[in-house]
């Protein structure tokens, strides 16, 4: 999901099994995406419950949301288990919208990803790229839940 507005490319790894059955960007209902979005440019607002509403939301405010891969093996929804990743055309995007600026990872898998097949990529490298903590609602050392990530997302607001 992709405009001639977009500033920003919220890179995911794969839509994980919740996401891919309900046929949405980050349609399991745990997940911290929407409410990060909400909470950077919302105002306060909860997030819609419509998908539309919350697509038409974030193009609104200059988001853009793809995933690295685009096709994968794996068994379950980690991004762990992820086997014979075959990227998606990231420069390709790029290139057909040149407004995006920043390109911010969702998690270490995405960045990962990005960087082994486009990394030195003219498309990519005359961008900002950052890893942010992922939104998936698994715990990790360093993100334990909503608001520890949203404080670093918030970093967004900055560039």
């Amino acid at each position: 999901m992709v405009d001639s507005n977009s500033r920003i490319l919220i890179l995911g790894s794969m839509p994980g099994v919740a996401s891919l059955q309900a046929h949405q960007y980050y349609g399991n209902a745990r997940n911290y995406l929407w409410s990060i979005i909400y909470a950077l440019f919302g105002e306060g607002r909860e997030p819609e419950s419509e998908y539309e509403n919350r697509l038409a939301f974030a193009l609104s405010h200059g988001i853009a949301l793809w995933d690295a891969i685009a096709t994968c093996e794996r068994k379950g929804s980690l991004d762990s288990d992820i086997k014979q990743a075959v990227p998606n055309d990231i420069p390709g995007l790029l290139q057909r919208y040149p407004g995006v600026a920043i390109i911010a990872c969702n998690g270490t898998k995405s960045y990962k990803e990005l960087n082994k097949h486009y990394g030195s990529h003219p498309e990519i490298m005359k961008r900002k790229v950052v890893c942010m903590p992922s939104t998936s609602p698994i715990p990790t050392k360093n993100y334990r839940g909503l608001e520890d990530r949203l404080a670093t997302w918030k970093l967004l607001l900055e560039m």
